[in-house]
C-alpha cells in the first residue's frame, strides 16, 4: 500500500484538487487530523499534480479538522522550471482553511553527494520495548503505527529524569505502509511533541504550529529511527528537529517543528 491509499487521499476530475476524508485512522486520540497526515496528504497531492518529487515542504497548521469531514486540497503551481517546481497546497473544510503547505519539487542530475549527519547508536527495534498508546483502545492513528522505545521513557514512567541534551529516539513503522516516500516520512516525522515530554521529564507534549520536511535520500527500510532533538523551550513554545534514519544508517529526511507546549491532564 502506498501513502495516498493509506491516508485515503483521492483524486478528483480536477488535476489540481484532491480530497481527503478525515477519519479516526488519520486523527489524534483527541479526534482531529494528525499534523503529519495533513502534511503527508498535501505532499502526495503536490507530487501527483506536478509530476515531480518533493525536495522540501513546510506546513503551517491553522485550524482543526475533525472526523467525519472532507478536506479538499487545492494545488497551485506557482513556477514550473526545467528542473524545479515551486508550488503550494491549501487544505480546507468548506470555507475554513486547515493548513497551508509551500513546497519545492524536482530533481537535478549532479554527480556530487554526501552525508555528514550521523545516526545515533541505539538498540535495534527487536530489542526495544513497544510503546503503548497514551489512550489505548481509542480509534486513532496511534493504533496504526508500531513504535518502539529506543531511547525514551514510556508514558507511565513519567514524570522521570529528563533526557540528556533534550534528545530521545523511537523506532517506528507503519505495518500496512512499507512504501518509502516523502508522504510516509511526513507522517512519521511529526514526533517533536513526544520529545517535549522526554526533554522535560514530564507528562507533556504539544500541538504543532508547523512542520518542515526536507527529503535527503529515499531507500527501502522496514523500520525508521526517529532521532528527536528538542533545541529549546521558551515562552510556552518548543522548537526542535527530528532526523529520520533508515536501518542501514541512511538519512532519509529531517523534520523541524515549533509546538505549543502542553501538560497532559489525567
Amino acid at each position: 500500500m502506498d501513502a495516498p491509499a493509506w491516508l485515503g487521499l483521492e483524486p478528483t476530475h480536477n488535476p489540481m484538487r484532491w480530497m481527503l476524508p478525515i477519519t479516526p485512522g488519520i486523527s489524534t486520540g483527541h479526534q482531529f487530523l494528525f499534523g503529519g497526515c495533513g502534511l503527508g496528504a498535501a505532499i502526495a497531492a503536490l507530487e501527483g499534480s506536478s509530476g515531480r518529487p518533493v525536495v522540501w515542504a513546510t506546513a503551517q497548521y491553522l485550524s482543526y479538522a475533525h472526523p467525519p469531514a472532507i478536506m479538499d486540497i487545492d494545488v497551485t503551481i506557482a513556477v514550473a522550471g526545467k528542473q524545479v517546481t515551486q508550488a503550494r497546497a491549501i487544505g480546507h473544510v468548506g470555507d475554513r482553511e486547515i493548513l497551508t503547505v509551500n513546497a519545492a519539487l524536482g530533481m537535478r542530475p549532479l554527480d556530487v553527494a554526501g552525508q555528514w549527519a550521523e545516526m545515533p547508536a541505539v538498540p535495534g527495534p527487536d530489542d526495544c520495548t513497544k510503546r503503548m498508546p497514551r489512550m489505548p483502545g481509542n480509534d486513532s492513528i496511534m493504533e496504526r503505527i508500531d513504535v518502539r522505545l529506543a531511547n525514551a521513557l514510556a508514558f507511565d514512567e513519567l514524570p522521570g529524569p529528563p533526557q540528556p541534551g533534550g534528545r530521545s529516539a523511537l523506532w517506528a513503522q507503519i505495518p500496512d505502509l512499507l512504501d518509502m516516500s516523502a508522504a510516509t516520512l511526513a507522517i512519521l516525522g511529526d514526533y517533536l511533541p513526544f520529545g517535549i515530554g522526554q526533554a522535560l521529564g514530564a507528562q507533556a507534549g504539544g500541538n504543532s504550529l508547523d512542520n518542515t520536511l526536507r527529503v535527503a535520500k529515499l531507500v527501502p527500510t522496514e523500520w525508521v529511527l526517529l532521532d528527536i532533538r528538542v533545541d529549546a523551550i521558551v515562552n510556552g513554545f518548543g522548537h526542535g528537529v527530528v532526523h529520520l534514519w533508515a536501518q542501514d544508517g541512511t538519512l532519509l529526511a529531517s523534520a523541524s517543528q515549533s509546538t505549543i507546549v502542553r501538560f497532559w491532564r489525567d
